[in-house]
């Protein structure tokens, strides 16, 4: 059976690696609309962090000999102290400042990051091998597909389901969104309003490394991995709408299978195609197909 001319097995794992590529970009694109619809800021050190996670992971497993599903919990909890400690030692003094400020920070914290572990590790990458509990395939019947791929797109969509409904359906999500609003107010109520910025920047760069970790056995283990996504993730936001995380979450699943059907069936635009869906949404919605227009 053919679809345009193309086999359906080859559809079907393109279909199926699209929606593995829309999970890494879902929860990349997760902690960057929480970070800017919480803290209003423009993170460009997600992508940094995305490599950190997968790089601590790659040094516990080959430095102390930890097993990916305890590197899946330490490796984000370890990125997320390192983000807490970039947020008060250096975010803090910009919150009152125009967004070029943070970009211009965060932008050079990325290449502080990864300039630091390209000297150490070089470039060229370092394999990352999958738990032997998941290094098997499933038959489908229409294609074999690879039980880390699964595991991925079930341990992301349920990190986003998770975050979002701690956000949007919890007591503590409703206090960040009224710290974010009006922070004096809350402060009266003896709400340690920067611990809680704090904490919300440190969450939002440790489910960027848990992405990371998640993509180690997948892509190869590079101090530039994260420039090969975060433009892309930039973009879904923007799409989605700065500081939806449904919005983003939705977006990126839709965008990731658009983008690996493009590579099938007309290669030359799949590099660009995401970026015209963009300038698309731009022209017609500016605030995003998910966000609030002020």
């Amino acid at each position: 059976m053919e679809i345009f001319g193309m086999p359906l097995q080859a559809v079907s794992g393109q279909l199926v690696l699209g929606l593995m590529n829309g999970c890494f970009y879902a929860v990349l694109s997760l902690g960057l609309s929480l970070i800017f619809g919480l803290l209003n800021v423009i993170n460009f050190t997600h992508g940094a962090f995305f490599m950190l996670g997968a790089l601590f992971a790659w040094m516990g497993t080959n430095y102390f000999g930890f097993d990916y599903w305890l590197m899946l919990v330490i490796a984000p909890l370890a990125v997320g102290a390192v983000g807490v400690m970039v947020e008060r030692s250096m975010l803090r003094r910009l919150y009152k400042l125009d967004h070029l400020y943070g970009l211009l920070l965060t932008l050079g914290v990325t290449l502080i990051f990864e300039g630091t572990s390209r000297s150490v590790y070089g470039v060229s990458g370092m394999s990352y091998g999958a738990p032997d509990s998941l290094a098997h395939v499933v038959d489908l019947g229409f294609m074999m597909l690879p039980a880390y791929r699964a595991w991925v797109v079930v341990a992301s969509l349920g990190v986003c389901a998770a975050t979002w409904w701690a956000i949007e359906r919890t007591q503590l999500g409703a206090l960040l969104r009224a710290a974010t609003e009006n922070p004096r107010l809350v402060a009266a109520f003896g709400v340690d309003v920067p611990r809680m910025v704090s904490l919300s920047y440190g969450f939002g760069v440790a489910i960027a490394a848990f992405a990371g970790v998640l993509a180690a056995p997948v892509m190869q283990v590079s101090p530039l991995m994260g420039q090969s996504v975060i433009i892309t993730v930039f973009a879904i936001v923007v799409i989605g709408g700065m500081g939806s995380i449904a919005g983003s979450v939705l977006t990126s699943l839709a965008l990731g299978v658009l983008e690996s059907l493009t590579k099938l069936f007309y290669p030359e635009a799949s590099a660009t195609v995401v970026f015209a869906v963009m300038a698309l949404v731009l022209l017609v919605r500016p605030a995003g197909l998910f966000g609030q227009s002020k």
